[in-house]
């Protein structure tokens, strides 16, 4: 039988895909690159791009787009079976590509090509590659005497095991809790179709009452909306203490997911990594490829933002306590500040999440959506035909003015018990020119929305429509690439904190009348969005963005200190270090036993690890860029045009911010993401 993931020349066939082809796939395509190494390393040629450094690029591209089918699989329908084989699977390509990151042999080819003729005549984005290769020969410790070697590549091996296992024990213990509740009387205040949700999961177990979950779509509603301030506090205790030390029946957590002790050894590892490879410590080796000088540089910048957010966030906490008060809150918790904020919202503004979500089907999103990017692009998309790996994902083409394609996308929107949280976009095919045939790129989406309940369609709140922007941001960067050099093709090859820059771009375009108008049809009267409640949206726009600024920096905070600073194998322990990034900065406080480290896979198992900040320091770019857009009219298409020639079509061809400036014309400013935020002057 023949191995679906071994199919090259076109789509994944998902629908054929099972955990029993993952070994015999990558062993195959392991053997096939072992071979070619040695077949490269022992080659007696002189290297140049087409019979060297091409032959890696083939190897690479091949082991990645089977590997991206693996990967995305087990995080959006995870099984048993799946999750053994990506397991096993995963040590054996960490070991490969360990393997590969010393090999001296390589590494002086790469060299020799660096410092021959033909190197001059390389297209810049080949001339990048290299540059890329020669320094992650050297990050990968190419350079290391033997021994050290072997160590070093044996801590890369265990850390790939340890990021794995902590992000399993997170979805376990999400996926695992459930509150089913059978008194009405304590649901007050909770959306219809939420209590509709919850009643059919109840249903679909045989039991009566209303289920809960710690999944967003039934998480975050509780605490926004239901008036018993103890199923509040149920909710979150169980969602803040998940992967933790707490076993007990309100944490919910048992004590194989405890991730205590993971945290721990991930720290250790690459404390140790970094420093044999020279480094004071990992924030150091991790920014060696970002675009922020060094971890100090980052301290700066985030301590400079906090001082200019702090006085606006004081303001909203001081504006909050009084009002929780009148509701009769005296002391306000963590697990009343979503519901205090969204009936102080109410009041103030005259409107509420739930009454703006009428508004916002599916359908009129996703068509407003693509009538924005046919607008500045001149792209038309459109729906088309693929496999997929479950009944509710879906599948679309991204034409040119002229009807040639030129990128697809997978969109998969709701949330399932066997899907990993939160909102993504992965890599599925790369754009890439070999033989003069080009590779059409392909990018996954995903979400963790609401499914359509009953006979209405998805309605999405306009937090979960900016999500959509945002990560479609993040496809664009990867389907309308015009860079045909594979390792800095769309994302590729990007530095990891000026890559949010794409999609918060985007989601400005959810605060413009004239997008927003066109993507609204209220799901009973299929009435657009009338005019005056969009203008109590944008007043409330800014609500609490003080609050919510100093709460991104504090997780900005504690990642760069935890990798710069914190001493694993000393007494202190994480949750120390949080608490005392909370005293500089944080206005609300969660309670001394949230246990928000243990389940913060961004940073221990999302490739975020002393680069979380990356999302202020992108914010400030996109900012900046998207104010190009304000000068002009919004959806210009001029300005569309040069923003996708200067920074989506360059890829990871040039450094970040040589297209910044390419675009905007100058270097970024801070000026535009203050004023975006409310926080200007």
């Amino acid at each position: 039988m023949s191995n679906p993931l071994l199919h090259f020349s076109g789509l994944p066939k998902f629908e054929e895909v099972k955990a029993e082809h993952v070994t015999p796939a990558v062993n195959t395509l392991l053997g096939q690159s072992r071979s070619t190494i040695e077949a490269l390393a022992n080659s007696i040629d002189t290297p140049t791009w087409q019979n060297f450094a091409l032959q890696l690029e083939n190897m690479e591209e091949k082991i990645s787009r089977a590997w991206s089918q693996v990967g995305h699989m087990n995080a959006v329908v995870n099984s048993p079976e799946l999750r053994e084989a990506y397991n096993e699977n995963l040590s054996k390509l960490t070991d490969f590509y360990a393997d590969l990151g010393q090999d001296e042999r390589l590494y002086a080819k790469f060299r020799a090509l660096r410092a021959s003729d033909e190197f001059a005549s390389l297209s810049p984005a080949q001339k990048k590659i290299v540059e890329n290769e020669l320094r992650d020969f050297r990050l990968g410790g190419a350079e290391l005497p033997p021994a050290e070697k072997a160590r070093f590549k044996a801590i890369q091996e265990e850390l790939s095991k340890l990021s794995s296992k902590f992000e399993e024990n997170v979805l376990d213990n999400t996926n695992d809790y459930a509150l089913t509740i059978e008194d009405a009387s304590a649901l007050a205040g909770i959306p219809d179709d939420v209590l509709q949700a919850a009643s059919e999961a109840a249903k679909a177990e045989g039991k009566i009452g209303w289920k809960f979950t710690l999944h967003a779509p039934s998480y975050l509603p509780v605490l926004q909306y239901a008036d018993n301030r103890e199923l509040r506090e149920t909710l979150y205790r169980a969602y803040a203490t998940r992967s933790s030390e707490f076993v007990t029946p309100e944490g919910s957590s048992k004590p194989e997911w405890d991730n205590t002790p993971i945290i721990t050894q991930i720290l250790k590892l690459r404390a140790e990594a970094s420093q044999l490879l020279g480094f004071a410590n990992y924030a150091e080796l991790s920014i060696a490829t970002k675009m922020a000088e060094s971890a100090q540089h980052v301290k700066e910048f985030l301590h400079d933002l906090a001082r200019k957010a702090k006085p606006y966030a004081l303001k909203d906490k001081a504006e909050l306590d009084e009002y929780a008060a009148k509701l009769g809150i005296a002391d306000m918790q963590a697990w009343d500040v979503a519901y205090a904020s969204e009936k102080l919202r109410e009041e103030k503004y005259a409107f509420s999440d739930l009454e703006v979500k009428q508004y916002f089907p599916e359908h009129k999103v996703l068509a407003g959506l693509f009538k924005v990017v046919e607008s500045i692009f001149g792209i038309q998309v459109s729906k088309a035909q693929a496999s997929v790996w479950h009944d509710t994902a879906s599948f679309y083409d991204i034409k040119d003015e002229n009807g040639h394609l030129i990128g697809q996308f997978y969109l998969d929107l709701y949330a399932r018990n066997d899907k990993r949280g939160g909102a993504w976009m992965d890599e599925a095919i790369t754009r890439r020119k070999v033989a003069d045939e080009l590779t059409t790129p392909v990018a996954f989406l995903v979400c963790n929305f609401s499914a359509p309940v009953g006979d209405k369609p998805a309605l999405f709140t306009h937090d979960e429509v900016l999500t959509m922007f945002h990560e479609f941001g993040h496809g664009l960067h990867h389907v309308l690439t015009k860079v045909e050099d594979y390792s800095v093709s769309g994302i590729k090859g990007v530095e990891w904190d000026a890559v949010e820059l794409p999609s918060q771009l985007m989601e400005n375009f959810c605060w413009e009348w004239d997008v927003l108008r066109n993507m609204t049809e209220h799901v009973e009267t299929g009435e657009q969005l009338p005019r005056d409640l969009f203008d109590k949206m944008v007043a409330a726009k800014n609500f609490q963005a003080g609050m919510q600024t100093m709460r991104q920096l504090e997780f900005s905070l504690f990642d760069i200190r935890l990798h710069s600073e914190f001493d694993p194998t000393s007494t202190a322990s994480v949750i120390d270090l949080i608490e005392s990034v909370r005293d500089e900065v944080a206005v609300v406080r969660p309670p001394k036993w949230n246990r928000f480290p243990n389940n913060f896979t961004h940073i221990f198992s999302g490739g975020y690890a002393a680069g979380y900040y990356s999302y202020k320091w992108a914010e400030v770019l996109s900012a900046d860029a998207y104010s190009m857009f304000e000068e002009n009219d919004v959806l210009c298409f001029e300005t569309g045009k040069r923003y996708w020639r200067e920074i989506l079509a360059q890829g990871g061809s040039r450094p970040a911010l040589e297209s910044f400036t390419a675009f905007r014309g100058r270097e970024p400013s801070i000026d535009a993401l203050l004023r975006h935020n409310g926080m200007a002057g």
